[in-house]
C-alpha cells in the first residue's frame, strides 16, 4: 500500500469513525422496524376498510383472515398492481423533473465535519403548486370520479412506494462503500442490517439532487395531499357531488400543514434528519411510504364512514388545529431566527462553554421542544373529525407521540454530549421536555 493510500485511509478513518453505540435496540430492533413499518401500513388498510365492515374487525376475523391470506398465492399477487406501479414511477419522475426545471434559489446547509456544506435547491412549494394546478385542471376536465384511482388502487400504490423505498435504501447503502463518502456518525457500525436501516452515507446525491431533502418534502408530502384530494373526490362521487364538513376539515388541515412545510423549506436544513441522520431505509420508507399512506388514514376512513359535524364541532376542532399550528410555527421561527444571529423578540438565553447560546425564554422557555407540542395538537385536530367510533383513526397521534418522545430523548443525549454540564444547567431552567406540567 502506497503512502498516499495509507494517508487517505487514515484520514477517512478519522473523518468517519466506527459507530460504537446502537439506537433502536440495535440490529434486532432495526430489523423489526424494517419489517414492521410496511406490515403496519398494509395492516391499517386491511383492518380498516369498507370491505371488512368494522374498523377494526373482531380478533377472530383478523386471525382467520391473516393466516388464510399469507398462505395464498393469490393474496400476494393482489398486492402488486402494474398500472399503479407505473403511475407511481411517473409521479416520482414528475417530482424530479419539477426539481430540475422549476426556478429556485440554491442555499447552503450547515457546515459538515469535512468543512463542506451541502447545496439545496428551494422549489418544493412551486412543485406542489404545479402538481395542484395540473390536478385541478384534470378534475375540472374529467370530473371528480376521474380522480378516485388512488382510493381504488390503494394497495398497488402502497406496494410501489415500498419498492421505491427499498431500492433507494439498498442503492445508497451499496454506493456508500464507493469513493470517499462522508458517513453518518450513527450509521457506520459495520452491521449491514443496522446500517441499511439507519443510513450509512450522510448526504447521498445524484447530479446535485440531494436525496434526503428531496424525499423529505416532495414525492411523499405532495402525494399525501393528492391522496386526500382523491379521497374527497371519492366521497363526492358517492354523495352526489358534495363532501362532508369533516372531510373538508381533514383536507384543509393536511393541505395547510403540507403547504406551510414546503413554503418554509429552508427551515428543514437545521433539523436532525438532515444534519445528523444518514439516508437509509428509515428515512426512505418514512418519507415515501409511511407519510402519504398512513398520514392520510383519516381522509380514507371518511370515504366509507362520512360524518357531518355541524358548525360548533367544526369550529372547535378548527381552533385546536390553529393553536397547534401557531405554537409549531412561532417556535420554529424563534429557533431559526436565533440560529441565524437574529433575536427580534429579545429572548433570553444562556451562554455555554462552547461559545454557543441556548434559548431560555419565549416558546423555548416553555419546554425544550415546543414545536413538538404544536405538532401533537395538530395531530389531534386531524383525528377529531372522524369522531370516536374507532381508535384506529387516532393511530397517527399515538404513533407521533411515541416518535417525538424518542426523538426528544435523542436530542437530549446529543446535547448532553455536546454541552456537558451546561446542558444540565439548561435543563434546570427549562424543565419540561415537550408539554409543560405533563412531560
Amino acid at each position: 500500500m502506497s503512502s498516499l493510500t495509507k494517508s487517505t485511509a487514515k484520514s477517512q478513518a478519522v473523518l468517519n469513525p466506527r459507530t460504537t453505540k446502537y439506537e433502536f435496540m440495535g440490529p434486532i430492533g432495526a430489523l423489526l422496524v424494517t419489517v414492521g413499518v410496511p406490515f403496519v401500513t398494509y395492516a391499517l388498510y386491511f383492518t380498516c376498510n369498507e370491505r371488512v365492515g368494522a374498523c377494526p374487525p373482531s380478533f377472530e376475523y383478523i386471525y382467520d383472515t391473516f393466516f388464510a391470506s399469507v398462505t395464498s398465492q393469490e393474496f400476494w399477487r393482489s398486492l402488486f398492481d402494474l398500472e399503479a406501479f407505473y403511475m407511481y414511477l411517473g409521479w416520482y419522475a414528475f417530482c424530479v423533473v419539477a426539481w430540475a426545471i422549476l426556478p429556485g434559489d440554491w442555499v447552503q446547509g450547515t457546515e459538515l465535519r469535512n468543512g463542506k456544506r451541502q447545496s439545496y435547491k428551494i422549489n418544493a412549494f412551486s412543485t406542489m403548486l404545479l402538481a395542484l394546478g395540473l390536478t385541478a385542471g384534470y378534475i375540472y376536465r374529467f370530473g371528480c370520479q376521474s380522480f378516485t384511482f388512488l382510493y381504488e388502487r390503494w394497495i398497488g400504490f402502497v406496494t410501489a412506494a415500498l419498492c421505491m423505498s427499498i431500492a433507494q435504501a439498498a442503492l445508497c447503502y451499496g454506493f456508500s462503500f464507493r469513493g470517499e463518502k462522508l458517513l453518518a456518525l450513527g450509521g457506520n457500525t459495520g452491521n449491514p442490517v443496522y446500517d441499511f436501516y439507519i443510513g450509512r452515507e450522510l448526504n447521498p446525491a445524484i447530479f446535485g439532487l440531494d436525496l434526503k431533502s428531496f424525499n423529505e418534502l416532495r414525492p411523499g408530502m405532495i402525494l399525501w395531499l393528492l391522496i386526500d384530494i382523491s379521497m374527497a373526490c371519492e366521497q363526492a362521487t358517492r354523495l352526489g357531488g358534495r363532501i362532508t364538513d369533516s372531510m373538508a376539515l381533514v383536507v384543509l388541515f393536511h393541505g395547510f400543514y403540507i403547504a406551510d412545510s414546503l413554503y418554509n423549506e429552508p427551515g428543514l436544513f437545521t433539523m436532525m434528519d438532515i444534519v445528523t441522520d444518514g439516508f437509509g431505509f428509515m428515512l426512505s420508507v418514512g418519507d415515501l411510504l409511511w407519510v402519504p399512506f398512513v398520514y392520510s388514514l383519516q381522509a380514507r376512513y371518511l370515504v366509507f364512514r362520512p360524518k357531518d359535524l355541524g358548525m360548533a364541532a367544526s369550529a372547535a376542532i378548527f381552533l385546536v388545529n390553529a393553536l397547534g399550528w401557531y405554537i409549531f410555527r412561532e417556535s420554529n421561527n424563534e429557533k431559526n431566527d436565533f440560529r441565524n444571529g437574529k433575536n427580534p423578540k429579545n429572548l433570553k438565553f444562556m451562554e455555554t462553554k462552547r461559545g454557543t447560546k441556548l434559548l431560555t425564554s419565549g416558546w423555548w422557555g416553555v419546554s425544550r421542544h415546543p414545536n413538538y407540542m404544536g405538532d401533537l395538537l395538530m395531530g389531534l385536530a386531524w383525528s377529531l373529525p372522524t369522531g370516536f367510533d374507532t381508535p384506529v383513526t387516532y393511530f397517527y397521534i399515538m404513533y407521533f407521540a411515541v416518535l417525538l418522545a424518542h426523538r426528544g430523548m435523542r436530542d437530549d443525549e446529543a446535547c448532553e454530549k455536546k454541552y456537558g454540564d451546561d446542558w444540565n444547567r439548561y435543563k434546570k431552567l427549562v424543565k419540561w421536555r415537550i408539554i409543560p406540567f405533563i412531560y
